[in-house]
């Protein structure tokens, strides 16, 4: 098989796996109320314990800040999350995790992660590493040919 042959079948496997496999957490966050774009926005908070503000939190989810504001609006009506002033700007706000936020994550993380090593099967956690480096730089190098096509 060609080289460019294998390079347009290993795309394809891409995307299809990415779509399995979020189709795959909608079912399992969905026993927990959430969406998985919520789950991520409460798991990026949990690493962030002063907050963030929702444009830093819409940029590291690689989202439109319309698309965080909505998702940070549902989670903070569940108490999950709330919105503090920015000092210095009362147009902004930095958005933190609750006790009920990080409460809920810590119930759901160990059979998050139990199912993540399901996923990844028997692969080394060397193979899993370089396979981490390989889509880190397809994704830049995705990012690189969007910005040219703007």
């Amino acid at each position: 098989m060609k080289t460019s042959a294998v390079r347009y079948e290993a795309l394809l496997q891409l995307l299809r796996a990415a779509d399995t496999l979020w189709n795959a957490s909608r079912t399992f966050f969905a026993q927990w109320g959430l969406s998985p774009s919520q789950f991520n926005v409460l798991s990026l908070l949990q690493s962030h314990p002063g907050g963030i503000s929702q444009t830093e939190l819409s940029r590291q989810l690689i989202m439109h800040r319309s698309n965080a504001t909505g998702l940070v609006d549902r989670l903070e009506r569940r108490g999950l999350v709330k919105r503090l002033n920015l000092a210095g700007d009362r147009r902004a706000y930095r958005v933190v995790l609750t006790s009920s936020g990080d409460k809920l994550l810590r119930d759901m993380l160990p059979g998050y992660h139990a199912k993540a090593d399901r996923v990844w099967g028997k692969l080394s956690g060397r193979r899993v590493a370089a396979l981490l480096g390989d889509l880190k730089q397809v994704a830049t190098n995705a990012e690189s040919l969007a910005a040219g096509l703007k």
